[in-house]
């Protein structure tokens, strides 16, 4: 059996996973998501597993209460009895169910489950005369039916509550140990009476409870979730979950704002739908609008400009920042600055434009550059600027619960805007631009990359068997989750 503290985790886990795929937003207003996320059926079935095993562990804490009460017997008269110190032994949950109500939520079925019970039974009849032993009680054809309910608090998070309980007893089996067995059929029906509305009574409070203790745990929900010191994403819910025979899809925000400043981009986002796919427990659908929406958030911040200097290009380059090399494609400029280092300002001009077809992600940048020469005492003198349109291959990837990136340059055109030289062929210098944004430029922007943004998750979440595809107009994640580390047990 699982430890108890493990399985209270995984508990959290389940509804973590249900609160997260049935929530509604206090705030939803229909406006396209820019992230979806699916729950079917195969991963409404894990969680159902995993909760199985620590609703049986909270139901193993009923306590039975004593009974007592009396009976009269003729020619003895009145016989009085009490069961004491009951205690369950075992309890099985072998037929189990979760499902989905289309429109509504959550369902979840036990049947034929048993509970078997001791305790001590003690009679007192005829003022005088005293009987006592032991007893074992079975209790099967147990079955609990129950709705989990959802709704948003003040903060945007999802709480749950349990929308109903049910639970009915089938068979009750006494069995006593010691004394007179004309004793035992004085009070047995009423024990069988008396067990039943305990059990009924207990479970259908301890059922409430365990759904209860799972919200304060809610609030680790990554609603909005930080970046860096410039940007946090918000998965918040546009529009209320759409419930199936066989899924639940999810509409989330899925946009980028700058930090305390939640500005509009000039774009919105485009409709989409999941594709009808059911192999993997959560599937999640990352449109081309959030990653535009990092860049206009970037560029508000004015974090997209990077000073290139020689020290940053392979010492094994043949091309050098310095206005010797420079010289032989632009004579003037060793001429009228010889000997010096140059720094190349490398500045977006616009956000950059991020778009998705069938297995091609391309990213198209408008960017200046502007080549400084670096006089001895370190002020620049500036030697030309140049407008810059790259066409950018990206590779999309899941590590660990981030999405991130690399970049490669695939071509790009360059037109000249100012020259404090004197009039040259911008073509002269394609080839040489082109390299040092290739060893220099595009390696920092991979870095940063690397470090990804968060996936909207909740909870001890892990992804596994991973699959990413590209298709028009958004990126497809389709992933298995994990609670724990350990593998499930039955819960017979």
């Amino acid at each position: 059996m699982l430890e108890l503290k493990k399985v209270r985790v995984d508990m959290v886990s389940l509804w973590c996973v249900l609160a997260l795929l049935t929530s509604l937003s206090p705030e939803a207003s229909g406006t396209n998501p820019g992230v979806k996320v699916r729950l079917t059926q195969k991963g409404l079935e894990y969680g159902h597993q995993i909760g199985l095993i620590a609703l049986q562990e909270k139901l193993k804490t009923i306590k039975i209460p004593d009974l007592s009460g009396s009976e009269k017997v003729s020619l003895i008269g009145k016989v009085s009895y009490s069961l004491t110190g009951i205690q369950i032994l075992n309890l099985g949950l072998p037929k189990s169910a979760v499902g989905l109500v289309p429109g509504t939520g959550v369902s979840l079925y036990i049947g034929d489950a048993y509970i078997k019970l001791h305790g001590n039974w003690r009679v007192k009849y005829l003022k005088i005369v005293k009987d006592s032993g032991s007893f074992d009680l079975s209790v099967s054809g147990l079955s609990i039916s129950a709705t989990i309910g959802v709704k948003s608090d003040d903060t945007g998070r999802p709480t749950v509550s349990c929308a109903n309980c049910a639970a009915s007893v089938g068979n009750v089996n006494i069995k006593f140990h010691g004394g007179a067995s004309w004793l035992y059929n004085l009070f047995k029906d009423h024990i069988d009476k008396a067990l039943r509305s305990a059990l009924q009574k207990q479970i259908c409070s301890l059922v409430p409870e365990a759904i209860d203790e799972m919200n304060p745990y809610l609030k680790t929900l990554n609603v909005l979730a930080r970046v860096d010191k410039y940007a946090e994403i918000e998965y918040s819910m546009v529009d209320s979950p759409l419930i199936s025979n066989s899924s639940i899809d999810l509409s989330l925000k899925g946009e980028f704002y700058n930090i305390g400043q939640h500005k509009e981009p000039p774009f919105s986002p485009t409709p989409f739908s999941l594709p009808p796919q059911d192999s993997n427990m959560l599937y999640i659908g990352l449109s081309a609008f959030s990653l535009n929406s990092a860049g206009f958030v970037y560029n508000n911040a004015g974090v997209l400009s990077l000073y290139v200097t020689d020290d940053m290009i392979p010492s094994s380059f043949p091309i050098r920042l310095n206005t010797k090399t420079f010289g032989t494609f632009i004579p003037q400029i060793a001429k009228q600055y010889p000997g010096l280092m140059m720094k190349l300002l490398v500045k977006a001009a616009k956000e950059p434009s991020i778009s998705f077809e069938s297995n091609n992600v391309t990213l198209q940048a408008s960017s200046t550059v502007t080549a400084y020469a670096i006089q001895p005492n370190t002020t620049l003198s500036p030697l030309f600027v140049l407008n810059l349109n790259a066409s950018v291959s990206a590779q999309i990837y899941i590590s660990g619960l981030k999405v991130s990136g690399v970049l490669s340059l695939n071509e790009m055109d360059m037109a000249l805007v100012t020259s404090y030289v004197g009039p040259f062929q911008v073509k002269l210098l394609d080839s040489a631009l082109t390299m040092i944004l290739k060893v220099a430029v595009i390696p920092k922007v991979n870095v940063y990359l690397k470090q990804g943004y968060p996936l909207p998750t909740i909870g001890n979440m892990k992804l596994v068997n991973t699959q990413l595809q590209i298709l028009e107009d958004y990126v497809l994640i389709g992933t298995d989750v994990q609670f724990s580390d350990r593998p499930l047990r039955d819960v017979y």
